[in-house]
Protein backbone atom coordinates (compact mmCIF):
# COMPACT_ATOMS: atom_id res chain seq x y z
CA UNK A 1 0.00 0.00 0.00
CA UNK A 2 1.05 3.35 -0.65
CA UNK A 3 -0.23 5.99 2.20
CA UNK A 4 -0.63 9.59 1.83
CA UNK A 5 -2.28 12.38 3.97
CA UNK A 6 -4.20 14.95 1.90
CA UNK A 7 -5.61 18.36 2.94
CA UNK A 8 -4.31 21.77 4.57
CA UNK A 9 -1.21 21.86 7.25
CA UNK A 10 -2.54 20.52 10.13
CA UNK A 11 -5.67 19.66 9.36
CA UNK A 12 -4.42 16.33 6.44
CA UNK A 13 -6.35 13.65 6.44
CA UNK A 14 -5.39 10.21 5.95
CA UNK A 15 -5.50 8.02 1.92
CA UNK A 16 -4.29 6.03 -0.22
CA UNK A 17 -2.87 5.57 -3.53
CA UNK A 18 -4.18 2.95 -5.40
CA UNK A 19 -2.16 0.73 -8.05
CA UNK A 20 -4.20 2.53 -10.80
CA UNK A 21 -3.09 5.80 -9.68
CA UNK A 22 -6.66 7.39 -8.03
CA UNK A 23 -6.53 8.30 -4.59
CA UNK A 24 -8.80 7.85 -2.31
CA UNK A 25 -9.65 8.80 1.31
CA UNK A 26 -9.44 5.96 4.18
CA UNK A 27 -10.50 8.15 7.13
CA UNK A 28 -13.46 5.56 7.80
CA UNK A 29 -10.48 3.39 9.19
CA UNK A 30 -8.13 5.20 10.41
CA UNK A 31 -8.07 8.57 11.99
CA UNK A 32 -4.52 9.65 11.63
CA UNK A 33 -1.19 7.48 10.27
CA UNK A 34 0.58 8.17 13.53
CA UNK A 35 1.75 5.95 16.57
CA UNK A 36 -1.74 4.82 17.23
CA UNK A 37 -2.31 3.95 14.22
CA UNK A 38 0.95 1.89 13.55
CA UNK A 39 0.81 0.33 17.13
CA UNK A 40 -2.48 -1.09 16.81
CA UNK A 41 -2.47 -3.41 13.63
CA UNK A 42 -3.49 -0.39 11.79
CA UNK A 43 -1.42 -1.42 8.66
CA UNK A 44 -3.59 -4.98 8.64
CA UNK A 45 -7.06 -3.05 9.09
CA UNK A 46 -6.27 -1.24 6.37
CA UNK A 47 -5.68 -3.99 4.31
CA UNK A 48 -8.69 -5.75 5.16
CA UNK A 49 -11.09 -2.44 4.78
CA UNK A 50 -9.21 -1.83 1.36
CA UNK A 51 -10.41 -5.25 0.06
CA UNK A 52 -13.57 -5.23 1.21
CA UNK A 53 -15.02 -1.21 1.13
CA UNK A 54 -11.92 0.35 -0.72
CA UNK A 55 -14.23 0.62 -3.82
CA UNK A 56 -17.09 2.73 -2.08
CA UNK A 57 -14.26 5.13 -0.10
CA UNK A 58 -14.39 8.59 -1.15
CA UNK A 59 -11.88 9.97 -4.03
CA UNK A 60 -9.53 12.60 -2.80
CA UNK A 61 -9.60 15.52 -5.35
CA UNK A 62 -6.75 16.00 -8.04
CA UNK A 63 -5.54 19.14 -6.80
CA UNK A 64 -5.94 18.14 -3.09
CA UNK A 65 -2.17 19.22 -1.10
CA UNK A 66 -0.09 16.55 -0.33
CA UNK A 67 0.98 16.55 3.58
CA UNK A 68 3.79 14.30 5.20
CA UNK A 69 2.25 10.56 4.60
CA UNK A 70 3.03 10.15 8.45
CA UNK A 71 1.15 12.18 11.68
CA UNK A 72 4.35 13.64 13.83
CA UNK A 73 6.43 10.55 15.26
CA UNK A 74 7.53 10.72 18.61
CA UNK A 75 11.41 11.34 16.87
CA UNK A 76 13.45 11.44 13.68
CA UNK A 77 16.60 9.68 14.23
CA UNK A 78 19.09 10.74 11.82
CA UNK A 79 22.22 7.92 10.26
CA UNK A 80 25.29 10.74 9.51
CA UNK A 81 28.30 9.87 6.72
CA UNK A 82 26.54 6.53 5.74
CA UNK A 83 27.68 6.81 2.16
CA UNK A 84 31.49 6.39 1.55
CA UNK A 85 31.48 9.36 -0.72
CA UNK A 86 29.47 11.35 1.44
CA UNK A 87 32.26 10.70 4.29
CA UNK A 88 34.94 11.42 2.03
CA UNK A 89 33.49 14.79 0.18
CA UNK A 90 32.62 16.20 3.62
CA UNK A 91 36.68 15.05 4.91
CA UNK A 92 35.08 13.09 7.22
CA UNK A 93 36.47 9.30 8.33
CA UNK A 94 34.25 6.31 7.41
CA UNK A 95 32.65 5.45 10.50
CA UNK A 96 33.61 2.42 12.29
CA UNK A 97 29.24 2.42 14.32
CA UNK A 98 26.66 4.30 12.63
CA UNK A 99 26.82 7.84 13.31
CA UNK A 100 23.01 9.19 15.10
CA UNK A 101 21.84 12.72 15.67
CA UNK A 102 18.02 13.53 16.09
CA UNK A 103 16.22 15.96 13.99
CA UNK A 104 13.68 18.04 15.35
CA UNK A 105 9.99 16.53 14.22
CA UNK A 106 8.88 20.27 14.37
CA UNK A 107 10.62 20.53 10.57
CA UNK A 108 8.46 17.58 9.25
CA UNK A 109 6.64 19.48 5.96
CA UNK A 110 4.62 17.75 2.74
CA UNK A 111 6.79 16.72 0.09
CA UNK A 112 6.16 19.75 -2.52
CA UNK A 113 5.75 22.96 0.02
CA UNK A 114 7.67 25.70 0.53
CA UNK A 115 11.59 24.87 2.64
CA UNK A 116 11.68 28.54 4.70
CA UNK A 117 15.42 29.83 4.90
CA UNK A 118 15.65 30.64 8.69
CA UNK A 119 16.58 34.12 9.72
CA UNK A 120 20.49 34.48 10.04
CA UNK A 121 21.23 31.39 7.67
CA UNK A 122 23.94 31.37 5.14
CA UNK A 123 24.51 28.22 4.38
CA UNK A 124 21.29 25.32 3.51
CA UNK A 125 22.23 22.28 1.82
CA UNK A 126 20.04 19.30 0.20
CA UNK A 127 20.31 15.80 0.97
CA UNK A 128 18.20 12.95 -0.34
CA UNK A 129 17.57 10.36 1.86
CA UNK A 130 15.53 6.86 1.92
CA UNK A 131 14.22 7.04 5.62
CA UNK A 132 12.50 4.09 7.40
CA UNK A 133 9.61 4.00 9.05
CA UNK A 134 8.94 1.81 12.51
CA UNK A 135 5.71 0.05 12.34
CA UNK A 136 6.26 -2.17 15.99
CA UNK A 137 8.00 -1.27 19.25
CA UNK A 138 11.57 -1.60 18.83
CA UNK A 139 13.87 -2.32 21.69
CA UNK A 140 17.24 -4.66 22.23
CA UNK A 141 16.17 -5.71 18.82
CA UNK A 142 18.41 -8.63 17.04
CA UNK A 143 19.09 -8.16 13.11
CA UNK A 144 17.71 -10.94 11.77
CA UNK A 145 14.08 -9.62 13.07
CA UNK A 146 14.77 -6.02 12.71
CA UNK A 147 12.99 -5.76 8.94
CA UNK A 148 9.52 -7.23 11.55
CA UNK A 149 9.35 -3.62 12.61
CA UNK A 150 9.62 -1.79 9.89
CA UNK A 151 6.19 -0.65 8.21
CA UNK A 152 7.72 0.97 4.96
CA UNK A 153 9.77 3.43 3.81
CA UNK A 154 10.05 7.11 2.95
CA UNK A 155 11.53 9.70 0.43
CA UNK A 156 13.00 12.52 3.01
CA UNK A 157 15.32 15.74 2.00
CA UNK A 158 17.23 15.97 4.79
CA UNK A 159 18.08 19.90 4.41
CA UNK A 160 21.06 21.10 6.47
CA UNK A 161 21.92 24.59 7.48
CA UNK A 162 26.20 23.79 7.49
CA UNK A 163 26.93 27.15 9.62
CA UNK A 164 24.51 26.24 12.46
CA UNK A 165 25.28 22.38 12.50
CA UNK A 166 29.12 22.92 12.46
CA UNK A 167 30.12 26.55 12.95
CA UNK A 168 28.39 26.71 16.13
CA UNK A 169 29.38 24.42 18.56
CA UNK A 170 27.87 21.81 19.94
CA UNK A 171 25.62 18.79 18.39
CA UNK A 172 24.40 18.61 14.69
CA UNK A 173 20.55 19.23 15.29
CA UNK A 174 20.95 22.66 15.35
CA UNK A 175 21.45 22.75 11.61
CA UNK A 176 19.43 19.86 11.16
CA UNK A 177 15.90 21.23 13.15
CA UNK A 178 14.65 24.75 11.02
CA UNK A 179 10.91 24.55 10.44
CA UNK A 180 10.24 22.62 6.94
CA UNK A 181 13.39 21.14 7.14
CA UNK A 182 12.12 17.68 6.82
CA UNK A 183 10.16 17.26 3.82
CA UNK A 184 8.37 13.79 3.67
CA UNK A 185 6.96 11.84 0.89
CA UNK A 186 4.88 11.93 -0.96
CA UNK A 187 3.58 8.34 0.06
CA UNK A 188 4.67 5.57 2.54
CA UNK A 189 5.07 2.36 0.91
CA UNK A 190 5.09 -0.31 2.46
CA UNK A 191 7.73 -2.77 3.09
CA UNK A 192 5.67 -5.32 0.66
CA UNK A 193 5.66 -2.52 -2.18
CA UNK A 194 9.89 -2.77 -2.78
CA UNK A 195 11.18 -5.57 -3.32
CA UNK A 196 14.84 -5.03 -2.24
CA UNK A 197 15.41 -1.23 -0.18
CA UNK A 198 19.09 -1.96 -0.66
CA UNK A 199 18.41 -1.59 -4.70
CA UNK A 200 17.19 1.45 -4.76
CA UNK A 201 18.83 4.64 -7.04
CA UNK A 202 17.65 7.89 -5.66
CA UNK A 203 19.12 11.35 -6.81
CA UNK A 204 18.57 15.08 -6.45
CA UNK A 205 18.33 18.22 -8.77
CA UNK A 206 18.87 21.85 -7.91
CA UNK A 207 17.09 24.07 -10.86
CA UNK A 208 17.34 21.00 -13.06
CA UNK A 209 20.47 20.08 -13.00
CA UNK A 210 21.64 16.47 -11.26
CA UNK A 211 23.42 17.02 -7.70
CA UNK A 212 23.32 13.38 -6.62
CA UNK A 213 22.85 10.07 -7.87
CA UNK A 214 23.60 7.28 -6.26
CA UNK A 215 21.73 3.89 -4.85
CA UNK A 216 21.17 2.55 -1.65
CA UNK A 217 23.40 -0.31 -2.54
CA UNK A 218 26.13 2.23 -1.36
CA UNK A 219 25.12 2.23 2.36
CA UNK A 220 27.59 1.64 4.97
CA UNK A 221 25.21 -0.27 7.42
CA UNK A 222 22.06 -0.78 6.19
CA UNK A 223 18.54 -1.06 6.98
CA UNK A 224 18.58 -4.01 9.52
CA UNK A 225 21.82 -3.33 11.25
CA UNK A 226 20.51 0.32 11.43
CA UNK A 227 17.12 -0.54 13.50
CA UNK A 228 18.78 -3.04 15.22
CA UNK A 229 21.64 -0.55 16.39
CA UNK A 230 19.39 2.17 17.26
CA UNK A 231 16.91 -0.22 19.12
CA UNK A 232 20.21 -0.74 21.83
CA UNK A 233 20.22 2.57 22.90
CA UNK A 234 16.70 3.79 22.59
CA UNK A 235 13.38 2.36 22.30
CA UNK A 236 12.02 3.18 18.88
CA UNK A 237 8.27 3.60 18.93
CA UNK A 238 5.55 2.70 16.05
CA UNK A 239 6.06 5.82 13.41
CA UNK A 240 9.08 7.12 14.54
CA UNK A 241 11.37 7.34 11.30
CA UNK A 242 14.77 6.40 11.14
CA UNK A 243 16.65 8.58 7.91
CA UNK A 244 19.20 6.23 6.34
CA UNK A 245 22.09 9.11 5.06
CA UNK A 246 22.77 11.02 1.80
CA UNK A 247 25.31 9.94 -0.84
CA UNK A 248 27.63 12.55 -2.15
CA UNK A 249 26.50 15.52 -4.12
CA UNK A 250 25.86 18.16 -1.55
CA UNK A 251 26.62 21.76 -1.66
CA UNK A 252 28.95 21.51 1.13
CA UNK A 253 31.36 19.20 -0.74
CA UNK A 254 31.21 21.31 -3.57
CA UNK A 255 34.43 23.56 -4.48
CA UNK A 256 33.20 26.06 -3.83
CA UNK A 257 30.67 25.19 -1.80
CA UNK A 258 27.29 26.11 -3.25
CA UNK A 259 24.58 26.63 -1.25
CA UNK A 260 20.68 27.28 -1.45
CA UNK A 261 19.18 30.38 -1.83
CA UNK A 262 15.27 32.50 -2.35
CA UNK A 263 14.20 31.01 -5.31
CA UNK A 264 16.02 27.62 -5.80
CA UNK A 265 13.83 24.59 -6.77
CA UNK A 266 14.74 21.33 -5.69
CA UNK A 267 13.82 18.32 -7.09
CA UNK A 268 14.36 14.77 -5.38
CA UNK A 269 13.27 11.11 -5.91
CA UNK A 270 13.85 7.36 -4.80
CA UNK A 271 13.10 4.44 -7.19
CA UNK A 272 9.25 2.85 -5.60
CA UNK A 273 8.98 5.76 -3.14
CA UNK A 274 7.85 8.44 -5.69
CA UNK A 275 9.16 12.21 -6.41
CA UNK A 276 8.77 15.83 -4.45
CA UNK A 277 9.72 19.33 -5.26
CA UNK A 278 10.37 22.14 -3.42
CA UNK A 279 11.06 25.85 -3.65
CA UNK A 280 12.84 27.51 -1.41
CA UNK A 281 11.70 31.20 0.00
CA UNK A 282 13.47 33.47 2.50
CA UNK A 283 12.30 34.17 5.64
CA UNK A 284 10.03 36.94 6.08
Amino acid sequence: MKLIRFGAPGRERPGLILPDGRRIETSSVAADYDEAFFGSGGLERLARWLAEDGAAAPVVPDDARLGPPIGRPSKIVCVGLNYRDHARESGMAIPDEPVLFFKATTAITGPNDDVIIPKNASKVDWEVELAVVIGRRAAYVERAKALEHVAGYVLHNDYSERAFQLERGGQWVKGKSCDTFAPLGPFIATRDEIRDVHELPLWLKVNGVTQQCSSTRELIFDVPTLVSYISQFMTLLPGDIISTGTPSGVGLGQSPPRYLVDGDEVELGIEGLGTARQRLRASR
